[in-house]
């Protein structure tokens, strides 16, 4: 125990000397004109299934960006061709023979969000893992999915998002979920938490 707790310090403190270097998620001009502000969906566990996301996209209408937390099962191409603006998605434990990164860690409007599906973070037992992570990668947000159960939640300066399951809802309602997130000139981030 002694020496992972010293491995774990010694871990945080080199990534924080050097901290990695996250994509750039550039603050597009919205429709209504006032640059550096943004309208991004967060989505997750789609699995595959078009009904409930086709009614996601066209009801939003307009957004500059969609994050996806994986478990898109193959599904890729059909989002980014009925988005209609850039998707960024990690592959998750569902997406067997995907390409995408099993993490990123991308910035947008300034902020640096560190994006995983979760399982390998054991996000079912609980974000403890999870938030130490994000931490030691000097993340202002984190976002995951897997637990098919939305969480919208803020750890000190550490905002912890899961927009649940548009496809295989868990939480009591079983209704579909999903977020949207705002931004602000300052960079500041604003959560909206949706149901279908």
């Amino acid at each position: 125990m002694f020496w992972t707790n010293k491995l774990g310090s010694l871990i945080q403190s080199l990534r924080r000397q050097n901290p990695q270097k996250a994509e750039v998620m550039p603050a597009q001009q919205n429709n209504t004109g006032e640059s550096g502000k943004m309208r991004v969906l967060i989505m997750s566990d789609t699995h595959g299934i078009h009904k409930n996301l086709d009614r996601v996209l066209k009801k939003e209408r307009p957004y500059e960006q969609i994050l996806h937390m994986g478990d898109i099962e193959g599904d890729e191409e059909y989002i980014g061709a009925s988005a209609g603006c850039p998707v960024t998605a990690v592959r998750g434990n569902n997406d067997y023979f995907s390409e995408l990164p099993q993490e990123r860690l991308i910035e947008i409007a300034g902020r640096r969000i560190f994006m995983t599906h979760g399982h390998y973070y054991y996000v079912a037992a609980g974000v403890e893992h999870l938030i130490k992570e994000a931490l030691g990668r000097d993340a202002d947000a984190v976002m995951f999915g897997h637990t098919h159960y939305p969480m919208v939640r803020k750890e000190g300066s550490l905002w912890v998002i899961n927009p649940g399951s548009l496809s295989y809802p868990r939480q009591e309602g079983h209704k579909a979920s999903y977020i949207v997130m705002e931004t602000g000139p300052s960079g500041d981030f604003e959560f909206f938490l949706k149901f279908l």
